[in-house]
This record gives C-alpha cells, sequence and structure tokens, in this order.
C-alpha cells in the first residue's frame, strides 16, 4: 500500500471563507454549557450566524437549547465542520471519528495543532484548518 503523504501548508485565507461559505451543520467537540468558555461564545455566534450547531460533550444533555451527542458517530446527521476545542492529545482520536463519519472539514481551534492527525485527515479527503478560531475567522472574512 502506497502512503499518502500531503504537505502541511498553511491554509489560505480564501480557502477558510469558502469553507465558512459552504459549511452549514458545525458539530462544536468539546463544547461547554459555561457561557464564559471559549467553546460556548463561539458555538453561540455560530448560531446566531444561521450555522446549524451541535454540540458534543458526553456530559450534557444539551447546550444552547440543542441535544448534545456523546461522540461523533452518534450525530445523526451529516457534518460539515468539526470544530475541536479539546486537548491536543484528544485530537487524533476525534480526527478518525471525523473520517469514520465523513465530514467536510476537521477544525482545531486557535492553540490547537496536530500535524500527523491533519495528514490522516487529509489523505482521507476531510479538509483540515489548524490554529484558527472560527468566530474569529467568520468575523474577519465574511462580515465586512
Amino acid at each position: 500500500m502506497t502512503e499518502c503523504r500531503i504537505p502541511d501548508q498553511p491554509v489560505t485565507d480564501q480557502a477558510v471563507a469558502d469553507i465558512l461559505k459552504r459549511s452549514r451543520t458545525i458539530a462544536v467537540v468539546g463544547i461547554s454549557h459555561k457561557e464564559e468558555r471559549d467553546s460556548h461564545r463561539v458555538a453561540k455566534y455560530l448560531k446566531e450566524h444561521g450555522y446549524r450547531v451541535i454540540p458534543v460533550n458526553p456530559k450534557y444533555k444539551e447546550v444552547l437549547g440543542e441535544k448534545c451527542y456523546p461522540d461523533l458517530p452518534s450525530v445523526p446527521e451529516h457534518i460539515d465542520v468539526v470544530d475541536i476545542f479539546r486537548n491536543v492529545e484528544a485530537i487524533p482520536g476525534i480526527v478518525d471519528e471525523a473520517i469514520r463519519i465523513k465530514a467536510g472539514t476537521v477544525w482545531m481551534q486557535l492553540g490547537l495543532a496536530h500535524h500527523e492527525a491533519a495528514q490522516k485527515a487529509r489523505c482521507a479527503g476531510v479538509g483540515v484548518v489548524m490554529n484558527k478560531c472560527m468566530k474569529i475567522e467568520h468575523s474577519r472574512l465574511l462580515t465586512s
């Protein structure tokens, strides 16, 4: 079997804008019910801007008025973007789930990057954004 190698390259503003424009359903993995947490604020912002936000955290039954799922395979609908708010050690497992459910993009929030998991996602045909905040990028690129 030939090994897949896709070079790590910074994602362009145009590519990020395209992801944000074509995506409608975003699973927020590691969401918190606490309003002061970044995961909660980002999910709330995305919901207010017309995205379907699906909370993913085994600790909760509901967040932001939406049913909360324990993991990605439990979500009964297609996910365009898996937005990750977990520690870096959890990223490979989340990426494996994202590949299994055929998510469109894996988005590692600001401060998060995992190059091996990103390589695996790209080789499986899943887009990757690392070390960027969806809220910041949406505000910067699409709300001027």
